[in-house]
């Protein structure tokens, strides 16, 4: 099971931007800590159902497109953090939309709790959950479901 850990705007900056939103984990270690958790699922798995996950951040919106629109041949699943195109993007909403690949949208904050206009995600409804305000935790939690979704799937 390949899965696509997908980050945006801004995500790269980890570690250093607004730390006491975000938190001091940098994005290197963030996805360090996710492949560890993977590892961690896979003890015990039948080897030909592994989990392998692939890192991608970008700070463009059109790359962040192709990147969704060419996962659904790559990768059973995505978790993604749209980061601020959450709130704005229609275009990665219909890019999610437009493909068959199950996303699950992750934010380090909670957005509910933020500025006004972070309440709102185009994404949420073309996603098949949402993690969030949890730091890390969100993305290890939106990896657990992602995983349990297609193990369900599968069968």
């Amino acid at each position: 099971m390949k899965l696509l850990i997908l980050n945006g705007p801004n995500l790269n900056l980890l570690g250093q931007r607004e730390p006491d939103v975000y938190g001091t984990l940098t994005l290197t270690a963030l996805n360090r800590q996710i492949a560890e958790h993977i590892e961690e699922l896979n003890v015990g798995r039948p080897q030909d159902q592994h989990i392998e996950a692939f890192f991608s951040q970008s700070n463009h919106e059109g790359v962040l497109v192709d990147t969704l629109q060419s996962a659904q041949r790559a990768y059973e699943g995505i978790v993604y953090n749209p980061a601020a195109h959450t709130h704005y993007s229609v275009a990665l909403r219909d890019a999610i939309a437009g493909v068959p690949t199950p996303v699950v949208e992750v934010h380090l904050s909670d957005i509910a709790t933020r500025e006004e206009f972070r309440h709102i995600s185009l994404m949420e409804d073309v996603c098949i959950a949402q993690f969030k305000g949890e730091g890390a935790a969100s993305y290890l939690k939106a990896v657990d479901y992602l995983v349990d979704y297609l193990d369900s799937t599968a069968e």
